[in-house]
């Protein structure tokens, strides 16, 4: 199954429709956020390479018609007119990594409206879902207050490609590291993994899995220590580390339990036994809230890992976004139903040092000092330049966050 078929049936009947009426004439659709979900002060562009990925390899093969057909129930012939369909337009969208609001166009594609109407479907869910993933991992990093924070999520995304989305995301916001392997050798992250409690559990004791581990890993190593009882796990491992001789790099991971007492407990046990390299991890549960609350209380947390609530946004887990048609043939065009008016005509969003976002026309000048967020990224359905990087998107994100008034 190719991504062209990953789209909804309407997007198919609509096209094929505009294409039997003759309408070829170029539509300008705008993608944006209606609305910012409840607790978010912004949101993080991402997604757009990706988007930019499925838009330069567009082709509607005869295998996608004979999808297209089964779908509709109709012999493969009826939808002729699509085969060999190529992307052949324009898109002028903000870069990944940027700050944006509610109701600032993050792309607009100018095409030919069957083209243009087909690539809907995917381009609202791979902007949609790593937009509202980026927001929530940004906002772990602006919690962590310089401290590293590492994803854990994979086991409990939803779904594989989630995942990989989580962490490729996590890396614009600035994660340090994710478990995810594939991703970690897609994008050239760090890899980052301690073990299970199972781990623990298929040995006679701690000590005895402690040893075997590090055995089996020559080097820095990280110890889950609340298997059975928290206390005694940090000092199994603070023994089992000065009996190898090892301390920096290494770390005890803490999994459950009040993290912040908990915490305050290991450091003592192992600047004790003159370990203070030796770092703390946290992690089970955790998304920004309960990073802050750890920070805030002085918890001497080193790392931060997190996973479930991050990858999934547990608490803003969809963005209420629209790809909406505003301009046609050169006549801008608008919808009216309460609620979900839309702006005509193609757009710019200009950034005003101090101000709010202002969007105008796209043949609008801007005000005095203002930047334009939206660059021509495809013409002619491909790319104008090289493809970005993640390192790119995370410093647009740090530049932007730094002159945020309230994150």
């Amino acid at each position: 199954m190719s991504d062209v078929t990953t789209t909804d049936l309407y997007e198919v009947t609509m096209a094929l429709s505009y294409l039997r009426e003759g309408m070829a004439g170029p539509a300008t659709f705008s993608l944006f956020v209606r609305d910012l979900p409840p607790g978010r002060g912004f949101l993080v562009s991402a997604g757009l390479e990706p988007a930019l990925d499925f838009l330069a390899g567009f082709h509607v093969t005869a295998a996608d018609v004979r999808d297209f057909a089964t779908a509709l129930g109709r012999p493969p012939d009826a939808l002729d007119a699509l085969r060999d369909l190529r992307f052949s337009g324009e898109v002028r969208a903000v870069p990944e990594g940027r700050v944006v609001f509610a109701g600032e166009p993050l792309l607009e594609v100018t095409a030919p409206i069957a083209q243009a109407q087909l690539v809907e479907t995917f381009l609202l869910n791979q902007v949609s879902h790593q937009t509202g993933v980026a927001s929530k991992t940004a906002r772990c990093v602006l919690a962590a207050a310089g401290r590293p924070v590492i994803d854990f999520s994979l086991r409990r995304d939803h779904g594989v490609s989630a995942g990989l989305q989580a962490a490729r995301v996590g890396a614009v916001a600035g994660f340090a590291g994710t478990s995810d392997v594939a991703a970690a050798v897609r994008w050239g992250l760090r890899a980052s993994g301690t073990m299970a409690h199972s781990y623990i559990e298929a040995f006679p004791d701690e000590e005895s899995a402690f040893r075997a581990f590090a055995r089996a890993h020559p080097g820095p190593v990280t110890f889950l220590v609340d298997t059975y009882d928290t206390v005694r796990g940090v000092e199994t491992a603070a023994r089992v580390l000065r009996d190898l001789g090892l301390g920096p790099g290494c770390a005890v991971r803490l999994d459950s339990g009040d993290l912040g007492a908990l915490s305050r407990r290991a450091r003592q046990v192992l600047d004790e036994a003159e370990l203070p390299e030796v770092d703390i991890v946290a992690s089970g549960g955790l998304d920004e809230y309960g990073v802050d609350d750890l920070v805030r209380s002085g918890a001497p947390v080193d790392v931060y890992a997190v996973g479930t609530r991050v990858g999934t946004s547990a608490d803003a887990p969809y963005l209420d976004s629209a790809y909406k048609l505003v301009e046609y043939d050169g006549r801008p065009v608008m919808k009216l139903s309460s609620a979900k008016v839309t702006a005509p005509g193609r757009k710019q969003v200009h950034r005003r040092p101090g101000r709010a976002d202002l969007i105008a026309l796209e043949d609008e000048p801007g005000p005095p000092g203002a930047q334009p967020l939206l660059r021509t990224v495809m013409r002619d359905g491909r790319r104008t330049g090289p493809r970005d990087t993640l390192g790119r998107a995370h410093a647009r994100l740090v530049a932007d966050l730094a002159v945020l008034p309230s994150a």
